[in-house]
């Protein structure tokens, strides 16, 4: 590991809206840290917290976590953050295939999965974000009724989405096959991370959707 990022990490650990590995936090994370009882919103797989970062600015009265394992690309979330003061938005370096043990059954208000890794040979499929293993995980620490999305430019992805959905029984409640060829864009949609903006330019499409997580069998 570089200097750099030995350095990164260092304050990464130090700062005050950074946490790693913070299991002390579960079920706690109103009381102890955003000190007020708005919803509390995801980012999995946040990278840099381009999204994270947007959506606190754009909805103050709602509180927001980014997560992902890669400490470096949390940082330059953590700092920005820092540096916007946005007291609305922490960072959370854990493996989230654990997040169970990081946030208590209905925490959680709503789930942003933006440009995961699609893991695209049929033998990591549980390896996906969005995989009934997944999406299991997730519906333990979200409240009755809470939206999950997908943001996406992998048209696989999206797909094997779908089919997912369709197997458990779940409903699609929004799809839309290319965002940015909408006439009109709600404006969360409009948020672009460095990921996205260079599929844009690529000239690949970006695929959304939403979707609630609320059978009996996942009871």
């Amino acid at each position: 590991m570089t200097r750099k990022k030995l350095k990164r990490f260092a304050e990464f650990s130090n700062f005050a809206n950074s946490f790693e590995f913070a299991k002390d936090m579960k079920g706690q994370w109103r009381a102890k840290y955003f000190k007020n009882n708005n919803p509390v919103i995801l980012e999995l797989g946040c990278g840099k917290g381009d999204y994270s970062l947007n959506m606190a600015e754009m909805f103050p009265e709602k509180n927001f976590i980014g997560i992902d394992i890669q400490g470096e690309r949390l940082w330059v979330g953590a700092k920005t953050a820092l540096n916007k003061k946005l007291a609305n938005l922490a960072f959370l370096r854990i493996y989230i295939d654990e997040i169970e043990d990081y946030f208590a059954k209905n925490e959680v208000d709503e789930i942003w999965i933006t440009f995961p890794d699609p893991h695209p040979p049929r033998t990591k499929a549980k390896k996906r974000l969005t995989s009934p293993l997944f999406l299991k995980r997730y519906q333990k620490i979200l409240k009755k009724n809470a939206l999950t999305h997908l943001k996406t430019d992998h048209e696989g992805l999206y797909n094997y989405t779908l089919k997912v959905l369709a197997d458990e029984k779940l409903k699609a409640l929004t799809k839309i096959e290319d965002v940015h060829a909408q006439n009109h864009i709600d404006p969360i949609l409009q948020i672009k991370t460095d990921f996205e903006k260079r599929h844009i330019k690529a000239g690949r499409k970006i695929f959304y959707l939403n979707f609630q997580l609320t059978p009996s069998h996942f009871e």
